[in-house]
C-alpha cells in the first residue's frame, strides 16, 4: 500500500499524518502552528489503541432479556459481540418502543461538542438531527465550559457572544493597552486546545509582544503556573470563589475616589446607582472596601490596594477565565467583571474592557473572519424539550420534579432511553456516585464510542464509531484564520462505522431517511457545506477556493479582516444605533428582569454571596480542591493513550502536606461525602495553602470498596448548581480530605 502524507486536523491542533500500509505511524504538528507535540504525537497510539471497540457489542442479560432486565448489571456483565444488523434492529426496536409507550421526551440525547474537530461529523449535530428526525427527544442545554455565562451574559450584554465568539484583539492591547488583570489566570496549558481546532497557536507570542511593548501584567490566582512562563507578572493568591469581592471592592473604590467614569455610565449602562447603593453600603450597611475583601479573598489590603493604584489610570484589560463561573453562584463574577469595567469606562476602545477567555482556550484574540467554517444545520425538535446539560443525572433520578431554569419553570421527563454519541458523562459530569446511580434508572442505553471508555462500558448496547482519521470532513473555528480539509487518512478500524452512516441506517428502519439524511451522502453534504464558505466570501468579496481546489491544497488560509476586532466597540461608537438587546438596549448592572424572578441565589446585580463550600468555611483539616483541565489532554481524550505510573497527580502546599505527613510522590487517598479516589502527591512550593489541585480526565474506575483508582476527582465534586438562573456546573466549590493511603479506609484492589 505504501506511504502516504496529508494534513488533518484535531482539538489540539493541525496535524501532517504519515501513514504506512494502511497505518498510522506518525503525527507531527503542521508546521508553524505551534501545536504540542506530545498531544499530536499520541495520535498512533490513540487511533491504533487496544481499547478500540472492534465491533458492535450487547450486554448479555439485555441481549436475553431486554429492556426488562434493568440497570443493575451495567458496567459489570460481559458485553457481547453480535452483528451489525442485530445491533441495528434492536436500537430501533428499542426507539419505537420508547415513542410509542412513553413519548418522545422520554429518549434522552446525550453528547458533548469536543468529539470532533469536524463539522459534517459533528456527533452532537448528528445525534440532534438523527433523534429530532426519528420523532423528538429530551435535549440538553446550555455547556459544561461557560454554562453560567451563558445564561447571565444575555441580561447584561444581550447575548453571550462575548464568551461564545466575540473578542478584543490581542494585537490591540499591544497596540493600546497598558494593564492586563486575569482573574483566574493565563494559564498556557489551556492554549494547546480550541474548540474547532487551529491553524496557529497563537497566544504565546501575542502576550510576548504586548510585554514587550510594555504592558504590565497581573494575574488574580491561587497557582503561580496561571502565569506564561518567561511572562514578568504580579501574582495575587486569593482563596478560590472569592475573585467577586475583589472586583466589587475594586468598583466601589472608583467611586469613592472620584475615578468613576460617570460620562459612560450615564450614556452605555443601566442600574449604576442601585449597584452602587449596594457597594458603598446604603443597601446592606456594609461597604465593600478593599478590607472587605482582604477578609473575604485572603490577600493582604496592601496588594489589593497596589491592584487599585495598577488599574486606576491607564488602558485596562480586565479578563476572567471561564473557571470562576464553574462555581457556586458562578453568575456573579462574570458580571462584577463587567460592572467593574464599566466604572472604568473602557468598553469598546482598543486594548481595555472586558474579554472572557484569553486564559482558557487557543484563539481567543485571534484576528480571524467569522463565518467561513461552515455548519451542519440542524433539524427542529418540536415534539421534544431540553434541560440543563448538568442536570441529567439528577433528571434521571427524579422523572417529574421541577425546577427554575432562567425564568422559566421546567419539569424533568420520565427518561426510558439514553443514546449518547460522543463525549464521556463519566469524565465532564460531577459526583459521579450519583451519576453510576443515576445511570442504571434508564430502561436502555444505547452509546456510540471508537474505544471501551467508562461510559462505553456502562452501555447496553455499543456502536463503534470510527475517529477523525477514518472519515473525511472540514474542520476549523471562527477564531482562527483557517479551514481545513480533513482526509480519511485510514481505513475505519475493526468494524467502526461514522455517526452519520450508523444513524442513515437507523432511520432507513424507522422510516426517517429523508428527513435526516435529505437524500445526501458524506460527500455531496461536504460539497453543500462548502458552498456556504463560498457564499459567505461572495458576500464580503473574499475569493474563495472551489472545493476541489481547497480539498486538494488541505487548507485554506482565510484572509485577515482590515482591523482588529474590538469588543462592543460599534455599541460605544453608537448606543443608539448599535443597542445591546436587553430591555433598555445598555450594558444593564442591574436588571429588573432577574430581580422579576425572585431568586435568592441570584440577585439583581452583581453580588458577593459566600459559597457553599469553600475556604471561609473549611473544617481545620479540610482543603479546597480546584479541578482543571489535564496538561496534555483534551478532557478525558489522550489519557488512554499516554503511560501511567500510577493515579494521577494532585499538588499540594508544602505546609498542608507538613500537616499530613505526606511526602512527594506518595500515594494518597482524597475524600469528602460524596466519595473517594486515589492520586499521587505532588509538592508544590508555589500553590496557595489550603488548596489543592488536580487534574480530570482520568479514566473512571472504582474498586471494589468504591474508591476510584484512576485520580478523577469528579467523584468528589458536587453535582449543585450554580443557582436556579443559569443551573450551571459548580465543580470549582468543593472541599476535601487528604491522607497517605494505606493509612485509613486503604482501598482494596
Amino acid at each position: 500500500m505504501g506511504t502516504t502524507a496529508r494534513t488533518s486536523l484535531t482539538h489540539w491542533g493541525a496535524f501532517s499524518a504519515t501513514v504506512v500500509n494502511g497505518r498510522l505511524e506518525k503525527a507531527e504538528p503542521l508546521a508553524g502552528s505551534g501545536a504540542d507535540p506530545d498531544m499530536i504525537g499520541a495520535l498512533p497510539a490513540l487511533v491504533h489503541s487496544d481499547q478500540r471497540i472492534d465491533r458492535p457489542h450487547v450486554r448479555r442479560s439485555f441481549l436475553e432479556h431486554g429492556h426488562h432486565t434493568g440497570g443493575a448489571g451495567r458496567g459489570d456483565e460481559e458485553m457481547v459481540p453480535v452483528d451489525w444488523d442485530k445491533a441495528l434492529d434492536i436500537v430501533a426496536a428499542e426507539l419505537i418502543r420508547v415513542h410509542v409507550d412513553h413519548g418522545p421526551k422520554s429518549v434522552f440525547g446525550g453528547s458533548y461538542g469536543w468529539s470532533s474537530a469536524g463539522r459534517f461529523h459533528h456527533a452532537r449535530t448528528q445525534v440532534r438531527r438523527f433523534l429530532a428526525a426519528a420523532g423528538g427527544f429530551t435535549d440538553q442545554v446550555s455547556n459544561y465550559s461557560w454554562g453560567a455565562a451563558h445564561a447571565i451574559l444575555p441580561h447584561v450584554l444581550g447575548s453571550a457572544d462575548s464568551v461564545s465568539r466575540a473578542a478584543t484583539a490581542w494585537e490591540t492591547i499591544a497596540s493600546d493597552g497598558d494593564v492586563v488583570v486575569a482573574f483566574g489566570g493565563l494559564n498556557a496549558k489551556n492554549w494547546r486546545v480550541t474548540s474547532g481546532g487551529a491553524g496557529h497557536h497563537h497566544i504565546p507570542e501575542a502576550i510576548a509582544k504586548a510585554a514587550a511593548k510594555g504592558v504590565k501584567f497581573v494575574i488574580v490566582s491561587p497557582l503561580a503556573d496561571d502565569i506564561p512562563l518567561g511572562l514578568d507578572a504580579t501574582l495575587i493568591r486569593p482563596r478560590p470563589n472569592s475573585d467577586t469581592a475583589i472586583m466589587l471592592a475594586l468598583a466601589h473604590e472608583a467611586i469613592v475616589t472620584g475615578r468613576a467614569d460617570r460620562a459612560f455610565l450615564d450614556r452605555y449602562t443601566s442600574g449604576f446607582e442601585i449597584l452602587a447603593d449596594y457597594l458603598t453600603g446604603k443597601t446592606d450597611g456594609t461597604p465593600k472596601t478593599l478590607d472587605w475583601a482582604s477578609a473575604i479573598s485572603g490577600v493582604e489590603v496592601t496588594e489589593l490596594r497596589t491592584l487599585w493604584e495598577t488599574i486606576r489610570q491607564g488602558r485596562v484589560m480586565l479578563s476572567a477565565a471561564w473557571a470562576l463561573q464553574r462555581a457556586d453562584h458562578g453568575e456573579q463574577p462574570f458580571w462584577a467583571l463587567v460592572a467593574l469595567a464599566s466604572v472604568l469606562g473602557q468598553i469598546g476602545l482598543p486594548g481595555g474592557g472586558f474579554c472572557f477567555g484569553y486564559g482558557s482556550m487557543n484563539a481567543v484574540g485571534a484576528s480571524a473572519r467569522g463565518g467561513y467554517v461552515p455548519a451542519m444545520k440542524g433539524i427542529a425538535n418540536s415534539r421534544g424539550m431540553g434541560i440543563p446539560v448538568a442536570s441529567f443525572a439528577d433528571a434521571f433520578l427524579n422523572p417529574g420534579k421541577e425546577i427554575f431554569f432562567n425564568g422559566r419553570r421546567v419539569r424533568y421527563p420520565d427518561v426510558r432511553l439514553v443514546y449518547w454519541a460522543g463525549g464521556n458523562p463519566f469524565h465532564h459530569a460531577q459526583d459521579l456516585r450519583k451519576v453510576e446511580a443515576a445511570w442504571r434508572r434508564p430502561e436502555t442505553i444505547i452509546v456510540h464510542e471508537p474505544w471501551w471508555t467508562p461510559t462505553a462500558k456502562r452501555a447496553d448496547i455499543v456502536l463503534p464509531a470510527t475517529t477523525t482519521l477514518e472519515r473525511n470532513d472540514i474542520g476549523g473555528t471562527s477564531r482562527d484564520p483557517h479551514v481545513f480539509a480533513m482526509p480519511r487518512l485510514i481505513d475505519p478500524v475493526g468494524e467502526a462505522r461514522d455517526d452519520f452512516a450508523i444513524f442513515r441506517a437507523l432511520a432507513e428502519r424507522l422510516g426517517c431517511r429523508q428527513t435526516f439524511d435529505e437524500g445526501l451522502d458524506e460527500q455531496k453534504w461536504l460539497r453543500r457545506l462548502w458552498k456556504q464558505t463560498e457564499a459567505r466570501g461572495a458576500e464580503e468579496g473574499i475569493n474563495v477556493p472551489d472545493f476541489e481546489t481547497f480539498w486538494q491544497e488541505g487548507f485554506w488560509n482565510v484572509p485577515l479582516p482590515e482591523m482588529p476586532e474590538v469588543l462592543l466597540s460599534d455599541f460605544r461608537a453608537d448606543p443608539e444605533g448599535a443597542a445591546l438587546a436587553t430591555p433598555s438596549g445598555r450594558i444593564e448592572l442591574h436588571s429588573d428582569t432577574i430581580a422579576g424572578f425572585g431568586y435568592d441565589d441570584c440577585p439583581a446585580h452583581p453580588s458577593w454571596i459566600a459559597p457553599n463550600e469553600w475556604l471561609g468555611n473549611a473544617e481545620s483539616d479540610e482543603l479546597h480542591l480546584v479541578t482543571n483541565q489535564p496538561a496534555k489532554q483534551l478532557h478525558s481524550q489522550l489519557y488512554q493513550a499516554h503511560e501511567h505510573n500510577g493515579p494521577v497527580a494532585v499538588r499540594i502546599a508544602p505546609v498542608d502536606a507538613d500537616a499530613r505527613g505526606v511526602r512527594d510522590g506518595d500515594r494518597v487517598r482524597l475524600w469528602n461525602a460524596r466519595g473517594a479516589c486515589l492520586a499521587t502527591a505532588k509538592i508544590d512550593e508555589s500553590l496557595r495553602a489550603g488548596v489543592l489541585v488536580m487534574p480530570t480526565g482520568a479514566w473512571f474506575e472504582p474498586g471494589r470498596d468504591g474508591t476510584e483508582r484512576n485520580g478523577n476527582p469528579n467523584v468528589l465534586t458536587s453535582d449543585r448548581r450554580t443557582s436556579q438562573l443559569a443551573q450551571g456546573c459548580a465543580a470549582l466549590s468543593a472541599l476535601v480530605r487528604i491522607e497517605r493511603a494505606g493509612r485509613s479506609g486503604e482501598e482494596e484492589r
